[in-house]
């Protein structure tokens, strides 16, 4: 006789009873079986060497960074003087989006919130190849492949970056040790902020590449909360739409299990 369990099921028993994985990252584990998904997390904390992981190995697997760039973006921007504040305007060209949120004028700020495409490449368009060169040469951001179309590189796959990569750039731009100006790192500061409550603020970015089969959803950032910083990469394969509300899901279900938030 032949039974047929359901593969998130077996996946659970497994984790549940692995001797191998640790107690909290069997929690991460769990969230990724439950919504059945294929990815990894890696949460970092600030004041002490508690790292979660799941998914060591994807965890150091370098994939498209898709709109998690506007974090160094922004930035570049700014300190290259191309946008002044998060009130600079992008404008919009009548061009019909599929995303109506799209269709009309930007500041830095809203453009960053809605992840606006269009808005970035003018903004790329202005900063140039060779200063992305060296910026990204200097910060020491991902793998840029060469010879690279400067509107659409972190979009197409020619500039890749792992989840444990993301979490130790944040870590970096949360300490200041990039060389950007005080001016920049606040403004960033401001317009990152995607949750504030009485006892945290998330500051994020998500993003989504859809230059490979499946696509790649991401959420990084990092969570300040009463007593500690904790910084954050996921990232998980897309198939269609309806999974990309669980990048940030996941990463607040993770919070909460692991008692980083309530």
């Amino acid at each position: 006789m032949t039974f047929s369990i359901n593969a998130t099921l077996i996946t659970l028993f497994i984790l549940q009873f692995s001797p191998t994985i640790k107690a909290e990252d069997r929690v991460l584990a769990n969230i990724f079986a439950t919504h059945s998904l294929t990815g990894t997390m890696v949460i970092s904390s600030l004041n002490n060497d508690r790292v979660y992981r799941y998914n060591k190995e994807r965890a150091n697997q370098p994939f498209t960074v898709a709109s998690t760039f506007k974090i160094v973006n922004t930035l570049i921007g700014l300190e290259e003087g191309v946008v002044k504040d998060k009130e600079a305007i992008f404008h919009w060209d009548g061009h019909k989006y599929d995303y109506a949120a799209w269709n009309h004028d930007q500041t830095l700020e809203s453009a960053y919130k809605v992840s606006c495409v269009w808005c970035y490449q003018q903004l790329a368009r202005r900063v140039g190849a060779d200063t992305y060169r060296r910026n990204i040469k200097t910060l020491g951001y991902g793998e840029l492949t060469e010879p690279f179309d400067v509107t659409m590189f972190w979009l197409d796959g020619s500039l890749t970056m792992s989840a444990s990569e993301q979490v130790d750039f944040l870590k970096k731009v949360y300490h200041r040790t990039l060389p950007f100006s005080a001016s920049a790192f606040n403004t960033l500061q401001q317009i990152m902020v995607a949750e504030k409550t009485d006892s945290y603020t998330i500051r994020a970015k998500s993003g989504w590449a859809t230059s490979s089969t499946p696509g790649i959803g991401w959420y990084v950032g990092y969570v300040e909360t009463t007593d500690d910083v904790w910084f954050f990469a996921t990232n998980i394969d897309v198939s269609d739409n309806s999974v990309l509300p669980l990048r940030q899901q996941i990463v607040t279900e993770a919070f909460q299990a692991l008692g980083i938030i309530n």
